[in-house]
């Protein structure tokens, strides 16, 4: 389909593609893509204005904080897959990022636009979820930062724009497992784990309507042990209605794959603290 009409725009800096964000009705991010611009073809989604911030290098780049890891939104997926500091520190982090898409998509696609990507299922924000991370925002009343599962329900406020991924450091005990749509590659089903000293954080995406940290099935779990059947038994508690069908499955199959893919999750994360 040929793109709708909209009007362009190359900001001089981040200020800059704040104030025309906010003053500009229908003005929308355009960072890596993958998302927006297949969205625009199909109608999906609408824009009035783009705003290109691809060259703002202040928003590129990982490097280590006193907290943890911090991700600039403009990173590519492709550098998160590889980063020595992410898979030393934050495994289940590059593992989502390594699953999208293909090698093209992953060159392209960036932190922020992954995170932000509203309407659709995709890997890094349920990591984020179970890492307990952060998400950094510009705004028009400047800097502030919000954890990454109240992003996910509520998206990006009108006029900012996502600068950074906050994300604690907590050794290899964490991991991402995932069923991929053959033909798109979004998650059918997405688990992400990270086994703390309080127990475990576990997150799902895809055969939910959101991202969603399982605090039922966290609690069921803790302690242990990470066994199929405990995590299954632990999956069969939580209401059938927080499963979503959709693409030709049932929530009852939603449910279940959601729980092989957690303990398969957690066992790896297990076996790293071993």
């Amino acid at each position: 389909m040929i793109l709708t009409e909209f009007d362009y725009v190359r900001p001089a800096g981040l200020a800059e593609a704040l104030t025309l964000l906010s003053g500009t009705r229908g003005a929308r991010v355009l960072a890596g893509g993958q998302s927006l611009l297949p969205g625009l073809r199909t109608g999906e989604d609408t824009a009035r204005l783009l705003v290109d911030v691809r060259h703002l290098e202040e928003l590129r780049g990982i490097e280590r904080t006193a907290d943890g890891i911090r991700i600039g939104a403009l990173t590519t997926l492709a550098q998160l897959a590889a980063d020595p500091a992410l898979l030393a520190e934050a495994p289940e982090v590059a593992a989502a990022a390594r699953a999208n898409g293909d090698p093209q998509v992953r060159n392209l696609g960036t932190a922020g636009g992954n995170l932000a990507a509203g309407g659709r299922a995709t890997d890094l924000p349920v990591a984020a979820i179970a890492a307990d991370a952060r998400v950094e925002l510009a705004g028009p009343g400047g800097r502030s930062t919000v954890s990454a599962e109240e992003f996910t329900a509520s998206g990006v406020p009108a006029g900012s724009v996502v600068t950074a991924l906050l994300v604690p450091a907590a050794g290899r005990a964490a991991a991402f497992e995932k069923t991929a749509d053959r033909a798109t590659r979004y998650p059918v089903c997405a688990a992400a784990v990270r086994i703390t000293a309080d127990g475990p954080r576990i997150a799902v995406t895809g055969a939910t309507a959101r991202p969603l940290r399982l605090r039922g099935v966290e609690d069921r779990l803790r302690g242990g042990p990470y066994t199929t059947e405990a995590v299954l038994a632990a999956f069969r508690a939580e209401p059938r209605e927080l499963f979503v069908p959709g693409r030709g499955t049932s929530a009852e199959y939603l449910g279940h794959l959601a729980g092989v893919l957690t303990a398969r999750a957690l066992q790896r994360a297990d076996q790293a603290l071993a």
